[in-house]
């Protein structure tokens, strides 16, 4: 497919087709590939790039009897996850990135840039890849395009975007887009003409991702892994999309979305923040324990979060596709996921079974005798090492979910009626507990953390923070994203959603766990429900209203009483350890600390002191 190609409605307005001409003329002979290719999303065309990539042996076709249209891919050892410390943002004032991020001086990145861009491509075809974050035309989506000289990194657009032509068609009716730039740095053809063969995963030990905010652009290059190739996810629907969203009035949050509904047939929507390995991926495809309760999918990841007409908070998944971690993806701790990969599935890093299947650790209780792990090796169980990377992955349509709500991917988005944050505390967070306004919880998700060790009971240990989850993917000030929370609140009005903390990871004082947690947290989101609909009471404690335990539906847990209890008990002395620990924290951001979250820290510890 080309632009010539498309049938537009109205030729004439196509200053946004020449902008997108001239940008690829200008990447093309800055890379030099050897050929252009513009992708259209279709079945044939991901038919067509996945038989070439298994051809060129960088995809190894699985077994269709038990993996239909499905493949692996091994990445080189040094290109395995998302690269922090070579991740930037490069706006054109320092403080607006914030402590939390690395900042480069715009001028002197594009620069850099340029320079190891030149001929990065050489040999190598160029992929034109337009695409769009939500639904096709919505008002709470947006589109871009991403220039990329991988085919796997073109597939996997396909399943985690709705890449078709129609984006050009939006183009050239004058729709913003987003320009985003990836190459691997692996040209197949030097500078003087000398070729070299191709290698299963191309990547250089070079390796940058970055991002401009007021430009609205992205640059990738050295990698071809997960969020630093498809720059979609990570690079375009959080970093990107956070500072649009400021500067429009709405959200863009590493968030999950679900559809909760009860045995009245009442439905509500919850989006969830959650840093990595706090049961994020688990909440988004919970099986309730508790009967006539339904838990729904809506997005795994991403959410962004617009006023709509009525005044309500409304959300869309800005994605297409899921992009999991594959380890502890398991029957017995989300059977839903497992069951969304029975076909049409990329799996990268993960080991494969004699059978031509796949395998990674938790799948099932028992590891087969013989694999061959994430680098090729011959393994056994004996072998001393994991058989899938840690951080081995999958990708798949979203649709594909057997949990995935009727309404996913609805035009206008779902409306809001709570916001939970959470991170995995062993001490000081109870099971769950609900902010008294919006003010209060925007305090609770700037203050969201994690302990990195095992804490002693009632000492509160070296805490991870990561505000809103969006530590690594705010693409401006960490405190500015606070204070824009505010503000949006103050637009919604009584219109906002309920705000909760949960914390499924508090431990006694013998280490272990007092929640059962997986299917066992839909006692929580009832509980919650009920509190939506008013139908709940709460008691009023100095970090929020926690539940009546009582109407907690405990029932079949046998948990002792003595476990309740510590699961919401409030230690006066911890928690204002760590309110000196959140003022240490705000002190990272000076004066552009919200006053109101000031206040609400003096107002907590007043609290706790009386």
């Amino acid at each position: 497919m080309s632009i010539a190609e498309l049938p537009l409605a109205d030729t004439a307005s196509s200053d946004g087709l020449d902008a997108v001409r001239a940008w690829v003329d200008d990447i093309a002979a800055l890379a030099q590939p050897q050929e252009i290719v513009w992708c259209d999303g279709s079945l044939a065309e991901a038919d067509r790039l996945t038989k070439q990539l298994v051809a060129e042996g960088k995809l190894i076709r699985l077994n269709p009897e038990w993996r239909p249209n499905s493949f692996l891919a091994r990445t080189d050892p040094g290109d395995v996850a998302r690269v922090e410390d070579r991740t930037f943002i490069c706006s054109e004032d320092e403080t607006d990135a914030g402590p939390t991020n690395n900042w480069r001086e715009p001028a002197a990145m594009r620069a850099e840039l340029r320079d190891v861009f030149a001929g990065s491509m050489r040999g190598r075809t160029m992929y034109v890849v337009p695409f769009s974050m939500g639904p096709v035309g919505g008002p709470i989506s947006q589109v871009g395009i991403q220039l990329t000289d991988s085919a796997y990194v073109a597939v996997s657009l396909g399943m985690m975007t709705r890449v078709t032509g129609r984006v050009l068609e939006l183009i050239a009716a004058g729709r913003p887009w987003v320009p985003t730039v990836h190459s691997v740095g692996f040209p197949l053809i030097d500078a003087q003409g000398i070729a070299r063969d191709d290698v299963p995963w191309p990547c250089s030990p070079t390796k940058y991702i970055v991002q401009f905010p007021e430009t609205r652009e992205v640059w990738s290059y050295g990698s071809g892994y997960g969020g630093n190739a498809i720059l979609a996810k990570k690079c375009f629907a959080l970093r990107i999309a956070s500072v649009m969203a400021r500067d429009e009035g709405w959200l863009a949050e590493h968030m999950l979305i679900i559809k909760v509904t009860s045995p009245e047939g009442r439905v509500f929507h919850m989006a969830a923040a959650f840093p990595s390995a706090c049961g994020k991926t688990n909440l988004a495809m919970l099986e309730p324990s508790i009967p006539g309760w339904k838990v729904e999918t809506i997005g795994d990841d991403i959410a962004w979060l617009r006023q709509g007409p009525d005044g309500r908070l409304r959300a869309i998944n800005p994605e297409a596709g899921f992009f999991g971690v594959a380890p502890g993806t398991g029957e017995s701790t989300n059977r839903t996921a497992v069951n969304t990969l029975w076909g049409n599935t990329i799996f990268t890093n993960v080991a494969l079974r004699d059978d031509g299947d796949v395998w990674w650790e938790g799948l099932t209780d028992e590891p087969p005798a013989h694999l061959v792990d994430w680098e090729g090796n011959d393994w056994t169980p004996d072998s001393g090492r994991p058989a899938a990377h840690p951080n081995s992955r999958f990708t798949v349509s979203a649709a594909q979910c057997p949990s995935i709500a009727d309404d996913w991917d609805a035009f206008d988005g779902v409306p809001i009626d709570a916001i939970l944050f959470g991170g995995r505390r062993a001490t000081n967070v109870p099971l769950v507990a609900q902010a008294r306004d919006w003010r209060h919880g925007v305090f609770i998700g700037a203050t969201v953390s994690s302990e990195k060790t095992a804490a002693a009971e009632g000492v509160v240990g070296e805490l991870r923070r990561d505000p809103f989850a969006m530590l690594p993917f705010c693409g401006y000030n960490m405190a500015d994203h606070w204070a824009h929370w505010l503000e949006v609140g103050e637009k919604l009005g009584t219109n906002a959603p309920a705000v909760f903390q949960v914390n499924w990871f508090r431990k006694g004082a013998d280490g272990r766990f007092l929640w059962p947690g997986f299917s066992e947290n839909a006692r929580v989101v009832e509980w919650i429900a009920r509190r939506v609909e008013g139908s709940a009471d709460s008691v009023d404690t100095p970090i929020g209203r926690l539940p009546v335990v009582d109407e907690l539906d405990l029932d079949g847990l046998d948990l002792p009483s003595a476990d309740v209890d510590a699961l919401f008990e409030v230690d006066a002395d911890s928690w204002l350890a760590e309110c000196d620990l959140t003022e240490e924290f705000f002190g990272r951001f000076g004066g552009r600390v919200p006053a109101a979250l000031r206040a609400e820290l003096a107002s907590l510890r007043y609290h706790l002191r009386a």
